[in-house]
């Protein structure tokens, strides 16, 4: 009963320092509008760096980079934390091409994160569409041996999220290869998690999981046109030949950081608050979307504090994730210290959905503490921030853990995130300046006021 009670209160209450925060919001949004850093933090990661896939030269400058920028704003504390990552590399570029009656139809591919490489002179087989992993079962290995499954369901189209569309149909990406190899497949291609119809193969992570390397197959992804275009000609002629070849391979592990930038509390330091995105990037592009934007926002809420000469009662830190991609040794190396140091969180917020005009967040917490959150959208709503709802936080701040911890995630529009996601064309100028910047303040007036009223 008193849990009923406390929610509606704080669904309903309006905060007796509102008119106060009213101003302090309106001035963290003047501030990023009229005077960031973050656009040109991402310009120089994305057009002087580039991409950043852990283990890469890239990766690597882009620490010593954001690190040197953090401390150009006079933070209380600046520092790396060591984390071992690994290191996939791409190699030559990819080669496939569809073989009808002796004549080849060239398609986009892009290797998967993690996957081996094809023998020197490619892979050339029969292959066989399927739209889901279980259906494999149904096909057995008499059907699915010595040939490429094709795995072709597209992302859900009537989702109004798309990440609710990329969430229906990643585990064919993730998992297509280790489950098609257990039939005999040779090698698998999957339709890029991408809602449009476009010439960009979107790569991603994959895993072989619990199977021998022995039974390492190669995996691709193909561009949503040249899916539309395989699945087509295999109607007309199930018996046509699809030729792949890359040469990715896995290297030894590589010493890597993530990069931390502190304000330390001035009422409650022990008490720690964390802002952040990953650093890494796939190879393909800048990743600029993914997630050049989050880490540049989470820089920039410090940078906001700073000029507006905030000082919180509890420690704020900014945290910039290495390996999220391809491996997510980052955000776990973060709560392996948290815990050795036991230190106390009280909330997570993480920018890792792009750069798009902000929305509201998704918050990874209890009923009370949602109803409180929410209870302050009359404050975001002139910024035309308006959804506060449950929801997957971050993939980095997700294993960390506290006695109490609010957990929460950037929302902007995601209609054309998937457009960029893990694609060639995630670069800075799909990024729009002032969309970006409204993310940033979006994040810092929601740090500051968890801040001021702390979490129950």
């Amino acid at each position: 009963m008193y849990k009923f009670l406390l929610i509606s209160l704080l669904s309903s209450c309006v905060f007796l320092g509102q008119p106060q925060d009213e101003k302090m919001l309106k001035a963290i949004y003047n501030s990023a509008l009229t005077n960031s850093k973050c656009y040109s933090w991402l310009d120089d990661l994305s057009n002087d760096i580039g991409s950043r896939l852990s283990g890469s030269t890239g990766a690597a400058k882009a620490v010593l980079y954001t690190k040197a920028q953090l401390e150009t704003l006079g933070l209380d504390r600046v520092y790396l934390q060591e984390v071992m990552v690994p290191h996939w590399v791409r190699g030559e570029k990819e080669v496939a091409y569809i073989t009808v009656n002796n004549k080849k139809t060239t398609v986009p591919v892009c290797a998967l994160g993690g996957s081996i490489a094809t023998p020197k002179k490619g892979i050339t087989a029969e292959v066989i569409e399927v739209h889901s992993i279980e259906e494999l079962k149904d096909l057995g290995a008499e059907k699915i041996k010595g040939k490429i499954v094709f795995y072709n369901r597209p992302m859900d189209n009537a989702h109004i999220e798309s990440m609710h569309a990329y969430g229906g149909a990643v585990d064919q990406r993730y998992g297509g290869a280790a489950a098609a190899a257990k039939f005999g497949a040779v090698a698998t291609i999957v339709r890029s998690m991408n809602l449009r119809l476009d010439d960009f193969p979107h790569t991603g992570a994959q895993s072989y999981g619990d199977i021998p390397k022995s039974q390492y197959i190669p995996t691709a992804a193909i561009s949503t046109n040249a899916a539309e275009l395989l699945s087509k000609m295999l109607k007309e002629n199930a018996t046509l030949k699809f030729y792949l070849k890359q040469s990715c391979e896995t290297l030894e592990d590589v010493l890597s950081y993530n990069v931390i930038g502190e304000i330390k509390g001035s009422e409650t330091p022990e008490k720690i608050m964390v802002v952040g995105g990953h650093l890494d990037s796939w190879d393909l592009a800048d990743g600029s979307h993914d997630d050049g934007a989050g880490v540049v926002q989470s820089m920039e809420v410090l940078n906001i504090f700073k000029r507006l000469n905030y000082k919180p009662k509890n420690t704020i830190r900014a945290v910039l994730y290495m390996n999220e991609e391809n491996g997510g040794k980052g955000g776990k190396k973060y709560e392996e210290v948290s815990k050795q140091n036991s230190e106390n969180h009280i909330f997570a917020l993480e920018s890792d959905s792009g750069g798009f005009a902000p929305r509201g967040f998704t918050f990874d917490t209890d009923e009370v503490n949602l109803a409180k959150a929410q209870s302050w959208k009359p404050l975001f709503e002139p910024y035309l921030i308006h959804s506060f709802t449950k929801g997957h936080s971050g993939s980095d701040i997700d294993p960390l853990t506290s006695t109490k911890i609010v957990k929460a995630g950037l929302h902007p529009d995601s209609q054309r995130y998937f457009d960029y996601h893990h694609a060639a064309n995630d670069k800075f100028d799909a990024v729009n300046k002032r969309e970006l910047e409204l993310g940033a303040a979006t994040m810092a007036s929601l740090i500051f006021l968890f801040d001021q009223y702390g979490i129950e």
